[in-house]
């Protein structure tokens, strides 16, 4: 389920264990991203890359800012 959130709600769900997972390019990825997140690109997103994650924990997608459209 995709649902768009507020940065409290992010800080909730990884206080509670959540992975962080960040959709942009890996140069930009490389560049700046958020402390935690994994790098998974927008492109590459599907059931064999969403395995990077763990399946035991809820996922948050992060591309940076509400204006990009890749988190969801």
């Amino acid at each position: 389920m995709v649902k768009q959130i507020e940065r409290d709600e992010v800080r909730a769900l990884l206080a509670s264990g959540a992975q962080l997972v960040d959709v942009l390019p890996e140069r930009e990825y490389a560049d700046e991203h958020l402390e935690g997140a994994i790098s998974i690109p927008a492109p590459a997103l599907g059931p064999d890359t969403v395995g990077a994650g763990r399946r035991d924990r809820r996922g948050v997608g992060d591309c940076g800012g509400r204006a990009c459209d890749a988190a969801p």
